[in-house]
């Protein structure tokens, strides 16, 4: 594909009004980190007709999309590779092109680091990267998940370095600074990204408002509050919700085993109340860019303020020792069949976080990978939407996924359902496993000697 064209030079910053900017698609968009945050931001902006620069340090991914080929398995390539021969969406690597944009949004990793510390190294450097191009009437916006505080005490005074100010002190000379944070979910067809209602909340009443109006021309609902800190707490405070109450059923799936109660039924019943409940479902662990990681964030900078949050703390450990129950329960079975973890040909179905998806960021699966290899175990993996584990922070090994035939089925010492494709066979895999662990209940209604749920 040959390069889209350079977008048109920027009108001067008070010919119009940012309103009437916004009418006429006038704002310049650009959009830091092309991930499965990023991206789908762009296509949004695009769609509702502004001209959008994506920017990514990797340099295979603008490649990919320069090629008109989408990595993300959700996004059409069709669709991305006609918003680039447009025009209106172009994608570089080049960070000089920021001082061109009107708006820049914000779109990079906030990881755990290895004491589970928030690493906003991600953050610093591509608010550094702004900073030194920052130019008067500018709208900085952070997306990436993060504690309370973060746009204030982080981004704020790395921006502000360079003279200009992001309060009304700063006058005409000012730029605006907002958080509105992302509500991704991957592989949801019920709610696309620009259906999500989509918070924001600013610096001051301005910064606010003008990031609400730039969202409001391109996302179906807007809301706006008071504060960057009352929106990175809405957004700590959803996926610590769903931390906990996953929490509460993977402790009480446990006792269930224990009791011999399939702790799904019980699920299911429970939710037939018309109110005060909604359902959860047990799991191998936490897997996504959020559910694991925030509540981390909101401990932590909870003990800056001399506060524990044991109840989310608490939460934190059950869900992050599942994949070793998960490693215990498959010796267990391995030792009821007289072989021991070390040797045996471990058969792994599914790495992805959560099911019909290709999104590996902090999948349980990688864990349990790294805790059978370590105990000696021969593991493989078959996932249809996963062809390569690549290395990765936190994981050196690597692999390729193997086809899942009968064959393959049957040479596994044990079988260990992890993600639960829809594209998966039950009725196949009770077939020709010797032994299979299912941790998502894909096999209820089977039943078989060498069939265990766990």
């Amino acid at each position: 594909m040959t390069p889209s064209p350079a977008l048109p030079a920027p009108p001067r910053a008070n010919t119009l009004a940012w309103e009437e900017r916004i009418e006429k698609r006038l704002v310049r968009v650009g959009i830091i980190g092309l991930g499965y945050v990023g991206l789908p931001l762009s296509m949004v902006f695009t769609r509702a007709g502004f001209p959008v620069c994506g920017f990514d340090t990797d340099e295979l991914k603008i490649q990919t999309l320069q090629a008109g080929r989408s990595y993300i398995r959700h996004l059409d390539s069709q669709a991305v590779a006609a918003a680039l021969g447009s025009g209106r969406l172009e994608v570089t690597s080049n960070c000089d092109r920021l001082a061109e944009m009107d708006a820049i949004l914000i779109c990079v990793p906030t990881p755990l680091n290895e004491t589970r510390e928030p690493d906003l190294s991600y953050v610093v450097a591509t608010a550094r990267a702004i900073a030194a191009r920052l130019r008067p009437g500018q709208l900085i916006v952070l997306e990436s998940s993060t504690y309370p505080g973060t746009t204030e005490e982080v981004l704020l005074p790395v921006l502000e370095k360079g003279g200009l100010r992001c309060s009304a002190s700063g006058g005409e000379e000012r730029v605006f600074l907002a958080y509105s944070p992302e509500r991704e979910d991957p592989g949801n067809r019920d709610y696309s990204t620009q259906r999500i209602p989509k918070l924001v909340g600013g610096l001051d009443a301005t910064s606010g408002e003008r990031a609400r109006q730039l969202y409001a021309a391109a996302f179906d609902r807007v809301i706006q509050v008071s504060s960057t800190q009352v929106a990175e707490m809405a957004k700590i405070l959803e996926n610590t919700y769903r931390c906990v109450n996953i929490a509460l059923v993977n402790e009480l799936k446990q006792l269930c085993l224990r009791m011999g109660i399939d702790i799904c039924e019980v699920i299911d019943a429970a939710a037939t109340k018309p109110f005060g409940f909604q359902a959860f479902y047990p799991g191998p662990g936490l897997g996504g860019h959020c559910i694991p990681i925030d509540p981390f964030y909101l401990s932590w900078k909870a003990r800056q303020h001399d506060f524990t949050t044991r109840f989310i703390e608490l939460a934190g450990e059950i869900n992050t020792e599942m994949p070793y129950r998960v490693v215990e329960f498959v010796a267990a079975v391995l030792n009821q069949n007289e072989r021991a973890v070390k040797g045996s040909q471990i058969l792994i179905l599914g790495v992805a976080y959560k099911k019909d998806i290709d999104d590996l960021r902090e999948s349980p699966a990688l864990k349990i990978i790294s805790l059978l290899r370590e105990r000696g175990a021969r593991v493989t993996y078959h996932d249809p939407h996963i062809p390569h584990v690549p290395p990765s922070r936190h994981y050196a090994f690597e692999m390729t996924s193997i086809p899942l035939t009968p064959q393959t089925l049957a040479a596994a010492d044990c079988v260990l359902l992890v993600t639960d494709h829809s594209s998966f066979d039950m009725q196949q895999l009770v077939t020709f496993s010797r032994a299979l662990v299912d941790t998502r209940n894909a096999t209820r209604g089977f039943n078989a000697p060498h069939l265990h749920r766990c």
